[in-house]
């Protein structure tokens, strides 16, 4: 071609790798949390109940956990466990209570964040994942984890009853 432009034809090459649509996009296996069922009762504490060094290292671990799939960080290994065990229902041996306004059709897990430190809550199972709900026509996503309980001494799924 008598004009053509290898500087604009680079440019615009490297404007398509960050397309939401470009393959090496990685934004749909990365998962989110969502804070919205977070709740201070029940047995969960409070953002002013932690030290700012553990909300310090709570945002920390929500931006790595970020980069992966929820499905990721539960092969992950930490300790004897996952960083994400999965539990289904909840715990029967637990020291929180289920909230009302939680869907009884969740699975249940946590995030381990440090010794006994967990981030609790709930996921979408992955069979409605892209369906739509019936009411806002908003499509089900099994990638994000709602967070429900900040739990400090490992109370939500206890190994043995306080």
């Amino acid at each position: 071609m008598k004009y053509d432009n290898k500087r604009g034809a680079s440019f615009l090459l490297k404007l398509d790798e960050c397309r939401l649509k470009a393959k090496s996009s990685d934004l749909t296996k990365r998962c989110k949390f969502n804070f919205s069922y977070f709740t201070v009762a029940n047995g969960s504490q409070d953002f002013c109940d932690w030290e700012p060094e553990q909300l310090h290292k709570l945002l920390n671990a929500l931006k790595d956990y970020s980069v992966e799939s929820l499905h990721h960080w539960q092969k992950q290994k930490m300790g004897k466990g996952s960083v994400l065990s999965v539990y289904g229902d909840f715990p029967k041996n637990s020291a929180f209570k289920h909230p009302q306004s939680v869907p009884t059709d969740v699975i249940w897990g946590r995030f381990r964040l440090q010794s006994a430190v967990r981030l609790c809550g709930f996921m979408v199972p992955r069979e409605f994942h892209g369906e739509s709900h019936v009411s806002s026509g908003e499509a089900f996503d099994s990638n994000t984890f709602y967070v429900v309980f900040l739990d400090r001494e490992h109370s939500f799924y206890q190994i043995e009853p306080k």
